[in-house]
């Protein structure tokens, strides 16, 4: 049998068309347009058995849900590699990045694809992943360019109540209460940092005087050069995110749905319809049930997946497969 290749493919997506990450059958997922357009652009039928162009992903994404830095891994033969070069005078990995995004809708983006490092799994050899969920609440000012990645509530969030909550979740618990395990698996995962924090209103573009004030000079040399008269008379361009409420929460892995789950009982703490006690008790006895269901998909986005050095790659891989107990 010829030896494969391991590629690492870093994309993003707009979950916002996509019913989740996994293949399914006659359902448009990340996973199945990806692979469709690897069969085509490699010249493999489907269902190859030789060459599956088969996806591991870090974490799967649930319908709904993005991705601003997910990582997958594909193993490929050096003869179907080879067929993305073409016409192209460039080596096989960089022709396949390039004729994959083009291949590729828009919601999808390729980031980068490269040969990945002896021991390396997406999944497996994963350290941490880092999701963030944003929410615009009474007390921001909602943008409707950002709908499809921010959930809109009419309420005002008691982030301190919120944060006293998403303090609880730190350390290794099992999160039954807030998840769904996977066949043959566990809620057990171990949190690294949670926490709620209200974006501050700031400027994608200072004005002069604030540019005066500090002593910054433009990049020909000048004070305040290049700003128009709108900056003069003290207007400025708010950053996309300015005043919108984020969680973000670093973990080990994610069980299914666990971070809308929190998000979803923090938002019930923050806006007094549950109390800390009762979030309390969901973490002490993990049991699923109607109170604790998963909130809205489109505000939430995988924003980053962390590896181990290349040499611990495939111990950390090796050691996580095995199925964890609390002490």
């Amino acid at each position: 049998m010829t030896d494969k290749t391991r590629l690492r493919i870093d994309l993003a997506y707009d979950g916002g068309g996509f019913y989740g990450w996994a293949t399914q059958p006659d359902i448009r997922t990340v996973q199945g347009t990806i692979e469709a357009a690897l069969h085509k652009l490699l010249r493999v039928p489907e269902h190859d058995p030789d060459e599956p162009l088969r996806l591991v992903v870090a974490g799967r994404t649930d319908t709904g849900v993005h991705a601003s830095h997910q990582v997958c891994h594909l193993d490929v033969t050096e003869p179907t590699l080879a067929r993305a070069v073409g016409h192209m005078r460039v080596p096989a990995v960089t022709a396949l990045e390039h004729r994959l995004q083009r291949l590729l809708p828009s919601d999808v983006t390729i980031h980068r694809v490269s040969v990945a490092p002896d021991g390396f799994d997406a999944r497996f050899s994963a350290l941490e992943r880092t999701y963030v969920y944003r929410i615009a609440d009474r007390a921001s000012e909602v943008d409707p360019r950002l709908r499809g990645c921010v959930l809109h509530i009419d309420d005002t969030l008691d982030l301190d109540a919120m944060n006293r909550a998403a303090a609880m979740t730190l350390g290794l618990h099992d999160f039954g209460s807030f998840a769904t395990p996977n066949p043959g698996g566990t809620t057990i995962r171990e949190v690294k940092r949670a926490f709620w924090t209200r974006v501050p209103s700031r400027p994608l573009v200072p004005s002069r005087d604030d540019v005066a004030a500090r002593g910054h000079t433009s990049d020909s040399g000048t004070t305040g050069g290049g700003y128009g008269d709108d900056a003069a008379a003290g207007y400025v361009t708010p950053t996309l995110e300015s005043g919108l409420v984020c969680f973000t929460i670093v973990a080990d892995a994610f069980a299914r749905n666990m971070v809308r789950s929190l998000v979803n009982a923090c938002v019930a703490v923050g806006i007094g319809k549950r109390d800390l006690d009762w979030f309390a008790g969901k973490m002490a006895v993990p049991k699923r049930e109607g109170s604790t269901g998963p909130i809205a998909p489109q505000g939430l986005t995988l924003e980053h997946v962390a590896y181990p050095p290349d040499n611990e790659l495939a111990s950390r891989a090796e050691a996580i497969r095995a199925v964890r107990t609390l002490p």
